[in-house]
């Protein structure tokens, strides 16, 4: 196990211990335990790592910049009705995927985005927590972000986060066709999902291709390119506008939704052409 994982365990250790400290194996710094913070008995608003308080006392900009654990990132908050829980990673799936939404309006909808603890950035998108944040101020929509930690399991990670939510009616991911991707949320999200009482929803499961952009351009928002992998390297580039110029102009070899992981997106939803 290397140093920047080794805490995990170290913590662990330490609360059974009834310990308020522990030392970090990567640095050498004590670092508050969860049963430490709790003797205190409110949120210094320092963003330590093992706050139980969902960092309340920070500052919204200073969660964004610094939050160690689940948190709201927007001023705007659950109504406490049951709702649906949109997995967002900002880019055109996840905005379609809103979009059916809202076309059902069936109920309200919490975004729930992941990003890495230490750089800030949402995983394959590239992006900054921060344009996720600038999203979710722009639909008017509650966001909850969740930090992961090298180490910690992310369903595990997702079950803390998702307790900040006071109902759950759906768990709502933007999967098109990867059977692969579907099976393993459909295994990961299971007992979750019967926990919260909830179901597990795939609004965009096996639409077509000319359907979503035809939807994409009917919104109006501009999609551009946030990140190119080696499959689509010299083909596609980052900052290109993603829309159906863009797609009937690639590979046989290359989604044209880039569901391979050949590129990915950032929706402006500030942005309309």
């Amino acid at each position: 196990m290397t140093p920047a994982s080794d805490w995990h365990e170290a913590h662990r250790q330490a609360v059974e211990r009834g310990e308020s400290f522990y030392v970090d194996p990567g640095t050498g710094l004590h670092v508050f335990t969860e049963l430490g913070l709790r003797r205190r008995g409110h949120c210094c608003g320092s963003g330590c790592r093992h706050c139980p308080y969902q960092h309340e006392s920070m500052e919204l900009d200073s969660r964004v910049a610094g939050a160690q654990q689940p948190s709201w990132l927007t001023a705007d908050l659950p109504s406490g009705a049951p709702a649906d829980v949109l997995f967002w990673s900002g880019g055109k799936d996840s905005f379609l995927s809103w979009r059916r939404l809202m076309r059902e309006g069936a109920r309200p909808v919490v975004l729930l985005t992941t990003f890495d603890a230490a750089t800030r950035i949402v995983a394959h998108q590239e992006v900054r927590v921060r344009q996720i944040v600038r999203q979710a101020e722009h639909l008017g929509l509650p966001l909850l972000g969740v930090p992961l930690h090298p180490g910690h399991p992310y369903v595990d990670r997702i079950r803390e986060a998702i307790a900040l939510v006071p109902a759950i009616r759906r768990f709502v991911f933007g999967d098109l066709h990867l059977q692969h991707i579907r099976e393993w949320r459909d295994t990961a999200f299971r007992e979750l999902a019967a926990e919260c009482g909830a179901a597990l929803h795939f609004p965009l499961w096996g639409v077509s291709c000319e359907t979503l952009i035809a939807d994409l351009e009917a919104s109006g928002v501009v999609c551009e390119v946030s990140a190119v992998t080696e499959a689509a390297e010299g083909v596609i580039e980052v900052g290109e506008r993603f829309d159906r110029a863009m797609m009937g102009r690639l590979s046989a070899g290359i989604d044209p939704f880039g569901e391979n992981g050949e590129f990915h997106t950032l929706a402006k939803v500030w942005e309309r052409r």
